[in-house]
């Protein structure tokens, strides 16, 4: 193998959980260029990381150039000669693009749209992390995984230098007692309430915290929503920063709590310890943080419990139990644990 070219174009958290996937294979064929392709969205992430010899970037939502795009994206696959395409992405038009390449070797999940593009298919294993269930795409390379493998996301002193400039307009002096909570989601039923957080924030901030709000440009009313009345120890990070620079403001938390979406992965990379609320979707789909010491928290045995494996719009039942009875005191004595285990921890 001399170039290896792996596909997700997916989303961030998607991007995310492919790194130790990406990792590996660079690590397994050292002799070789392994390729990525990605989204714009996710090049933040990954286009520091020393093991990608080229990230390629696919806009596939640009309605403008659509199928022109799509068509010179394979000209330009086909020109680099690639030996091996490695997708863990399942949709149709990723397994085509493999195809269409004319990549020799293309190895897929027997439960893509298109598995029929592959020539070598692999089971989707629906009880592992998704982690692993990327890592299981290099078995029939005879690669065996014998370690539980994170991702990462190489963060740069500019990156860095950008948040010590913002705690410093933002007072942060005791970055010790730094809360990270992400209170995002593209979906409805993947978001515990507003009112909630805030309540949340509350208690965190009156153990003399600083709680910064991460996320992006679209999650910015939710501060506002949150914010009420203004709390000087709540400090809106809400589409200010790239995604490894809000990664470095997870890196300095003790603790990120988070929705089920992409931060949850994020502060899995930069190894803070990571609460997620789940609400209408289930650990069990593989997208609870990796961590060894990260936790989730959710209401078991409800009985509309999973309604998605994605999200809703709005709750199907109308009463949205799956989030309603999650109580922020339940989520801060949950939070104060961890804390405290911590603190238990560094004192050893």
């Amino acid at each position: 193998m001399q170039k290896i070219l792996i596909i997700q174009t997916a989303f961030i958290g998607d991007v995310i959980l492919t790194i130790p996937l990406i990792r590996v294979v660079s690590q397994k064929f050292p002799q070789a260029q392994t390729h990525f392709l990605t989204i714009p969205a996710s090049k933040n992430t990954v286009e520091t990381l020393p093991y990608i010899s080229k990230l390629w970037i696919y806009d596939k939502h640009n309605q403008e150039k659509g199928l022109s795009a799509f068509l010179q994206l394979i000209k330009k696959i086909r020109a680099a000669n690639f030996d091996m395409v490695i997708s863990p992405h399942r949709s149709l038009r990723t397994a085509l693009l493999a195809f269409l390449s004319r990549i020799p070797v293309r190895i897929g999940f027997k439960n893509s749209v298109g598995w029929f593009f592959y020539t070598n298919r692999v089971d989707y294993l629906s009880k592992l992390h998704e982690i692993e269930r990327n890592l299981s795409l290099v078995k029939p390379l005879s690669i065996q995984i014998k370690q539980k493998e994170l991702p990462e996301i190489n963060i740069t002193e500019e990156d860095r230098s950008g948040v010590d400039q913002w705690f410093e307009e933002q007072r942060i002096i005791d970055e010790s007692k730094v809360i990270a909570i992400a209170p995002g989601s593209v979906w409805y039923t993947k978001r515990w309430p507003s009112e909630y957080y805030r309540e949340l924030a509350e208690k965190l901030s009156g153990s003399g915290n600083d709680i910064v709000f991460i996320g992006s440009k679209d999650d910015q009313y939710l501060f506002q929503e949150i914010n009420k009345p203004n709390n000087p120890a709540f400090h809106d990070g809400m589409g200010r920063f790239s995604l490894r620079q809000t990664g470095e403001i997870i890196r300095r938390s003790q603790i990120l709590i988070s929705n089920d979406s992409a931060p949850t992965h994020l502060g899995v990379a930069v190894r803070t310890k990571v609460l997620t609320v789940f609400g209408s979707t289930i650990p069990e789909f593989g997208f609870y943080p990796y961590g060894d010491d990260d936790h989730v928290i959710e209401i078991e045995n409800l009985y509309c419990r999973p309604c998605t494996d994605h999200g809703r719009h709005s709750c199907p039942q109308k009463h949205f139990r799956c989030m309603m009875e999650i109580t922020p005191e339940m989520v801060f004595q949950k939070a104060m644990d961890m804390i405290s285990a911590s603190s238990e921890d560094r004192s050893h």
